[in-house]
């Protein structure tokens, strides 16, 4: 909490403007955005303790290191990734995490194990977290932006240690998307990829022009828009043991439809033993139970496509 403090007060921000330079703890009093008289004692504690979690560095130019005036307090590679605006800025995942309606299913942790039945986010607030975004814009708009700037620096690493796979892709559909910063990131590196965001309906609303993007809402367990590879970021974790393992709309149903088309690829569907072990039969695709950690099975592409690419990270 004491972090979020620090992103509502855009004290990163404050440091910054100041030529990235330490100052005073009144210096970045005076720059409080809407507080004429703020609590500088109060503001001392908070930077102390982000201090020693290394968020903030701290300097004593003075001999007298007791007094808060002789106090500097600067910026470090850590509480660069608070500045807003930046391209690799944290600060809505920030926000996001800490916001009271991300914090309250972990009050209800008890009661799930007491009850089970559904989820954390269910208990805390009667429906799951995509049927609550639907109904909700201001949350909607939250988890989006969370999952934007996330999306920044993880293409990033992608595009530096992925760059030749995308070379032989045509067109990219980049399923649970979101707003489409993700294969936007991608288009811009790769500009021959046809891409496609595809995301709910109530996400696709939101979601602004990009060149080279085309946007398409709807329900990944029904039907996904065709491409040559199938992108998932932050996916699959979301999913039930049903959803993964069984049932037609199951991944391994996804796999058991790409081998009908072509026959020539060899579908393996990889998880956990416990997983493996529901999952249905089909023509052409075939179970291993193991752990990602260890070993994964040999194939052209995983996450599990064959020569139909499905790129998923976690």
């Amino acid at each position: 909490m004491a972090l979020k403090c620090a992103v509502e007060l855009r004290i990163a921000d404050i440091i910054h403007s100041h030529g990235g330079a330490p100052i005073t703890l009144s210096q970045i009093a005076s720059c409080i955005d809407d507080s004429p008289s703020p609590d500088i004692p109060y503001l001392s504690r908070i930077m102390r303790l982000l201090v020693r979690k290394n968020i903030f560095t701290v300097h004593h130019p003075l001999s007298d290191s007791s007094s808060s005036e002789s106090t500097l307090y600067g910026l470090n590679h850590v509480s660069r990734w608070l500045l807003h605006g930046s391209d690799l800025s944290l600060t809505p995942m920030i926000l996001m995490e800490n916001h009271p309606w991300v914090v309250a299913p972990w009050h209800c942790l008890s009661t799930c194990v007491k009850e089970g039945g559904t989820s954390a986010f269910e208990k805390a607030h009667g429906r799951d977290a995509w049927d609550f975004a639907s109904q909700n814009p201001e949350f909607n708009n939250m988890l989006n932006d969370g999952m934007a700037c996330t999306s920044r620096i993880i293409t990033r690493a992608i595009l530096t240690g992925y760059k030749d796979g995308f070379g032989c892709i045509g067109s990219l559909v980049d399923v649970g998307g979101g707003t489409g910063t993700m294969v936007a990131e991608i288009v811009k590196s790769h500009p021959h990829i046809k891409a496609t965001n595809f995301d709910l309906p109530h996400v696709i609303a939101t979601a602004p022009l990009m060149d080279g993007v085309c946007h398409v809402g709807g329900d990944m367990f029904k039907e996904i828009p065709s491409a040559d590879a199938v992108f998932m970021k932050w996916i699959l974790h979301d999913w039930s043991d049903e959803d993964f393992g069984g049932g037609t709309g199951g991944i391994i149903g996804t796999i058991a439809e790409i081998v009908k088309t072509y026959p020539h690829i060899e579908g393996i569907n990889f998880d956990l033993p416990r997983v493996v072990a529901t999952a249905p039969d089909y023509d052409g695709a075939s179970h291993v139970g193991g752990n990602m950690f260890e070993s994964i099975p040999n194939a052209d592409a995983a996450f599990h496509e064959g020569k139909y690419t499905m790129i998923e990270v976690t």
